[in-house]
């Protein structure tokens, strides 16, 4: 709800991206100021019985774990939120058929169909009263990442109770034929189609930030960017663990 309303206010809210699937990671990145911290199960190595305590890890900073899922299948929905994680971000979405029927798989009845148990989520029942609310509207997020995607944004960005869309830059500059040239026309053209349909539709959008510059965290920002993911843990790593050559 802290990062709906930021976002309803036209503020910015800033995650980064996890693939080091270790506790301590997340505990770090969890106590680093950022709104949300995203799990990748769909690039990264994370098992499902890793997430609860990595989401765990997270939430120890106040901040909120979200599951990047594998391939956005409605047991990927369910396991992803009953390890305790606040929200899904889907990827490789296509269509609006699609993205209704995922986030249909992330709702518990009555609004939806993802089914009812004790998890990790709701402290294996101590708090099953208390979650049901939640279970009723975690945060969702689409990622728009192919031109298929393009071609359909109207409809999903129609779809109610999506919270936001994220870029992912790689895959949407591969699918165009200019795979990580993000100075291309082409891709900023498409780019810009993206945010004039968002900011019609009044939906946040954002972008993956990979390189952890914070240049052009705040050049996004400046562009009408309100949902960031800055960098990954294991670039962020690799971009500060070597020393010059002598």
């Amino acid at each position: 709800n802290k990062i709906r309303q930021k976002l309803s206010k036209g503020e910015v809210s800033i995650g980064s991206w996890m693939q080091i699937p270790h506790s301590s990671v997340a505990e770090i990145l969890g106590e680093s100021g950022f709104d949300w911290i995203a799990l990748d199960m769909e690039h990264a190595s994370i098992s499902y019985s890793q997430l609860p305590d990595l989401c765990r890890a997270i939430q120890l900073g106040n901040t909120l774990p979200i599951v990047r899922l594998l391939d956005g299948s409605p047991p990927n929905c369910k396991q992803a939120l009953d390890s305790g994680a606040g929200g899904v971000i889907i990827p490789m979405v296509t269509n609006s058929e699609q993205l209704i029927n995922l986030r249909d798989s992330c709702y518990w009845p009555p609004r939806g169909k993802r089914g009812v148990g004790f998890s990790r989520a709701n402290l294996f029942g101590k708090y099953f009263e208390q979650y049901y609310e939640e279970a009723q509207n975690p945060l969702l997020i689409a990622m728009i990442e192919n031109s298929e995607a393009v071609e359909n944004l109207d409809s999903i960005l129609r779809v109610k109770g999506l919270d936001a869309i994220l870029i992912g830059p790689y895959d949407l500059s591969a699918s165009l034929g200019i795979t990580g040239d993000f100075e291309n026309d082409k891709f900023i053209k498409i780019i810009d189609l993206i945010m004039k349909k968002c900011s019609k539709y009044k939906l946040p959008s954002g972008i993956h930030v990979v390189e952890p510059s914070e240049y052009k965290l705040q050049q996004a920002i400046k562009n009408g960017h309100q949902f960031l993911a800055y960098s990954i843990d294991a670039v962020m790593l690799l971009k500060t663990a070597k020393i010059s050559e002598k």
